[in-house]
Order: C-alpha cells, then sequence, then structure tokens
C-alpha cells in the first residue's frame, strides 16, 4: 500500500521558521524530521490531527522497533509543534499532551580503574613540549573532571598553581572553581615552564596549544588520548576525554567524597546526574565483594562437607 503524500502544511513551516531563531540548527532540523515523519504516516497536515491518530502514529513507531529514546525525541518535538499551535491560537488542545512517552533508563557512566589512568598518564611521558602538554593535558581532564570543551577553552590565567585551582567556565556559560591535585600541578607547571613556551609560535592566550602554535581543538584532544590510549595497551577505541571526566567523579565517591562536593566540581545543575556515579560504585563494590568473599555466593568447586555430629 502506497501512503499519500501529505498536502503542505504552512503551520509547519511557520513553527520552524520561529523555532530557527531559538534552536540551533541541528535542533531544527531534528524537529522537521519529525514532524515530517508524522505526516507522512498521515497523509494529512499533522496540524488537524487528533489524539486518536496521534496514538495510532505511536503505536506504529514501537510496531517498527524505533528506540525508546527515538520515540521519546520525537514525541517530544510533535508535542512543541502543537504547544506552539495552542499559543497562537490556532489550536484550543495540544493532542499530543497525553501521549506516553517511553521510559529511558540512563546508561551508567563507564570509568577507568586507577590503575588504567596510571598506564595512561606514563604513556604521556618525556621530555619534550608535546609530551609535556600531553601529560599536563591528562593530568587536568582526569584531576579535575573538566569538560573537553572547558579544557579547550582555558587560558593561562585560568590556572592558578599557587593555590592549586583552575578557573573554568562550564555549560550555560557558568563559571567555577575546581582544586587540583599535585600531580595534575606538576605537570602544569613542567609545561608551562618546559614545553609551552617551545610551542607558543603565535603568541595565543589559550593554555593548550598544538605542535603549529594554535588552539589546541576538541578533535586534536581526542587524538592525543586515542595515541596514548593504543601506547598505553588500552582500548583506544573506548578512550575519550569524558572517559576521564567520568573516572574523575566515579574515584572520588569511591574515596568517600560527598555527593554534593562532587556536583559542585562537575558543575552539574541537576544531582540526579552525579547519583548515576553513585549507582557505578555500588557496582564497583558489589563485583568486589562477590569474587573476594568466600560465602558471596559465587559458585565454587565443590567440597565434601562432613555431617555435623547429632
Amino acid at each position: 500500500m502506497t501512503t499519500p503524500t501529505p498536502e503542505p502544511d504552512p503551520a509547519i513551516d511557520a513553527f520552524l521558521a520561529l523555532l530557527a531563531s531559538q534552536r540551533a540548527p541541528s535542533t531544527v532540523d531534528a524537529y522537521r524530521r519529525d514532524i515530517a515523519g508524522l505526516a507522512s504516516f498521515l497523509g494529512s497536515p499533522p496540524s488537524a490531527a487528533d489524539t486518536d491518530s496521534l496514538e495510532r502514529w505511536l503505536a506504529d513507531l514501537r510496531s517498527r522497533g524505533i528506540a525508546p529514546s527515538s520515540i521519546a525525541r520525537r514525541i517530544a518535538a510533535v508535542r512543541t509543534f502543537y504547544r506552539h499551535l495552542a499559543l497562537i491560537g490556532q489550536r484550543d488542545d495540544n493532542p499530543a499532551a497525553d501521549l506516553e512517552a517511553p521510559r529511558r533508563r540512563r546508561p551508567l557512566p563507564r570509568a577507568l580503574s586507577p590503575r588504567d589512568i596510571e598506564r595512561l598518564c606514563a604513556a604521556a611521558d618525556g621530555v619534550s613540549p608535546r609530551a609535556l602538554r600531553d601529560r599536563a593535558l591528562i593530568e587536568l581532564l582526569y584531576g579535575a573532571g573538566l569538560r573537553v570543551s572547558e579544557a579547550v577553552g582555558l587560558d593561562r590565567g585560568s590556572i592558578h598553581l599557587t593555590e592549586r585551582l583552575v578557573r573554568c567556565v562550564g555549560k550555560g556559560d557558568k563559571e567555577r572553581i575546581v582544586p587540583l591535585g599535585r600531580e595534575a600541578c606538576e605537570a602544569l607547571r613542567r609545561y608551562l615552564g618546559r614545553g609551552r613556551p617551545y610551542l607558543d609560535k603565535r603568541h595565543r592566550p589559550e593554555l593548550f596549544l598544538n605542535a603549529k602554535g594554535g588552539a589546541l581543538t576538541r578533535a586534536g584532544i581526542f587524538l592525543i588520548l586515542r595515541r596514548l590510549a593504543a601506547e598505553a595497551g588500552l582500548e583506544p577505541e573506548r578512550i575519550h576525554p569524558h572517559l576521564l571526566r567520568h573516572s574523575f567523579a566515579t574515584h572520588l565517591l569511591e574515596g568517600g567524597a560527598d555527593l554534593r562536593s562532587v556536583q559542585e566540581m562537575l558543575g552539574h545543575a541537576d544531582l540526579s546526574t552525579t547519583e548515576l556515579y553513585t549507582h557505578l560504585s555500588d557496582q564497583r563494590r558489589r563485583e568486589v565483594y562477590f569474587d573476594a568473599h568466600p560465602h558471596a555466593g559465587r559458585r565454587r568447586q565443590a567440597r565434601h562437607t562432613p555431617p555435623l555430629p547429632e
């Protein structure tokens, strides 16, 4: 059965034009695709759809095996579209308001073990300007839990070695101050004294520079970490800057840091985001327990136990 081509819907074009003034182009493109998918299913302008039609659309998505996260995103896009129509008076209701989005399980963040962190740091050992930069970069990402965007945004004045602090600007242009450990301070001191001056060919303000004297980019940091991971005998495809941030948070909580302090150091707006790391720590503790305790329940080789005396 051929699906009829939907008629053009001026309401969609007007909605997307308004959205373009408020959201990123990638978001507008995603909304355009999601609403176009609904229009294709209906075979008529979505602006006139009712709740029953949307329920059938939702059932169709589920029957096709669309991932729950994708379904939830499409529902959010359609719901925003009808909310817009209600605000401008084109509809009296939002037919998508009661659509039940599938629950999305938030995956637990992964983390490197302390031993793997040491292997990664050891791979960056050296006295060349780039080796000093790479060691300082790893120590900062892991020692302060910075996002990669925060690391590339640092300038020389962001680092305060005497006070052992780094000042960074995170999401929403929110500034935060994070303590620096001894290893990070020493690596940064070596880089600033014996590494960065040889890379600074263009007198740039950024803290981390590439081999040509320009600012180190996000892509450059990804490549550095993958190269070092290969040298350290780790899996390069699973090593990325955010993994060091995950490791920072996990190791702090495993070491006894309180949740609120870790939230502030990570720059999380919502405590529930930080709480994901407590689940990861709990999971690791369970694994250690079941592997180590003789009565923990792991199947061991059966041994003959003599009967108790009567």
